[in-house]
């Protein structure tokens, strides 16, 4: 019996040793992980969300506004769920995200990539329409950039010609129009500016362009006197007011509103400002 008592000891005791030191270097790693967290500030990085709580979240930021933190839930369903079935959306609304965001460029190149992607979606004959408004509304003033109104009026009709039946295809119309009105309005202001500067032969030069391009265009008239006031070998000596008006300055966006305000107060007496500077001469 003794000796039976002598040989399980030793047994036991091996195990209860083996069993501490599992138990201490459980407590250690634990120790140590909660010692990383608390000293160098670490949190697990949260779960995905899925993508049906990412779709009501983005949009519920989307139709604030806050179009910033709706592409971000937006992409986390692209990057993480692109097979999902609010992916097409979230390809979409993003798209549309960075253009109310004034990000032009990068809405563009989201708009297109819809369109490579579904080509056939019922929602193509929009996206069409914004394509050419990431053009349109990225137009400046006259005096700078004309590839803004030259590519939306390349957009806007690419949209008429495919879907001419569409309910876009009437205001991408109105749009061309006002392009080519921005375009014309430029290309009297650089003939302007040759002039100012006596470059007399590139004036001519812009003002046989803008006649041969856009004969029926609002400042043929003006143009065509011009032209023919430097040929008769007149140097024009106007003020500058009559030279440029001001909404000529203004973007095609904003001047729909300068005309109609004009209207407005066409009956109102006031100083017209299209007339020569005070000395100035004919």
């Amino acid at each position: 019996m003794p000796m039976s008592r002598n040989t399980s000891s030793p047994s036991a005791s091996a195990r209860l040793l083996l069993l501490l030191l599992v138990t201490v270097a459980a407590a250690t790693l634990s120790g140590c992980s909660m010692f990383n967290k608390l000293s160098f500030g670490e949190e697990e990085e949260p779960k995905s969300q899925p993508p049906e709580t990412l779709i009501v979240q983005g949009m519920d930021a989307y139709n604030t506004g806050n179009y910033s933190e709706a592409n971000k839930n937006f992409k986390v369903i692209l990057d993480e769920h692109p097979f999902s079935a609010q992916a097409m959306l979230a390809e979409l609304k993003s798209a549309d995200a960075h253009y109310y965001n004034k990000q032009y460029l990068e809405a563009k190149t989201l708009y297109k990539a819809f369109e490579e992607r579904h080509p056939t979606n019922e929602a193509i004959p929009y996206v069409l329409f914004q394509i050419g408004m990431c053009d349109y509304s990225r137009s400046d003033r006259i005096d700078r950039d004309v590839s803004g109104p030259q590519e939306a009026i390349k957009s806007f009709t690419r949209l008429i010609n495919a879907y001419p039946q569409s309910p876009y295809a009437k205001e991408a119309k109105t749009k061309i129009k006002d392009s080519k009105e921005f375009l014309v309005n430029h290309e009297y202001m650089v003939a302007v500016f040759y002039v100012r500067t006596a470059r007399y032969d590139e004036a001519k030069h812009r003002l046989k362009y803008l006649l041969a391009r856009h004969p029926d265009s609002n400042l043929a008239p003006q143009a065509k006197a011009l032209l023919d006031h430097l040929e008769a070998g007149n140097q024009p000596t106007w003020g500058m007011n009559r030279w440029l008006p001001e909404f000529m300055t203004k973007a095609p966006a904003d001047r729909k509103e300068a005309k109609e305000a004009k209207e407005l107060s066409a009956d109102t007496p006031k100083t017209d400002i299209s007339q020569p500077d005070s000395g100035a001469k004919e």
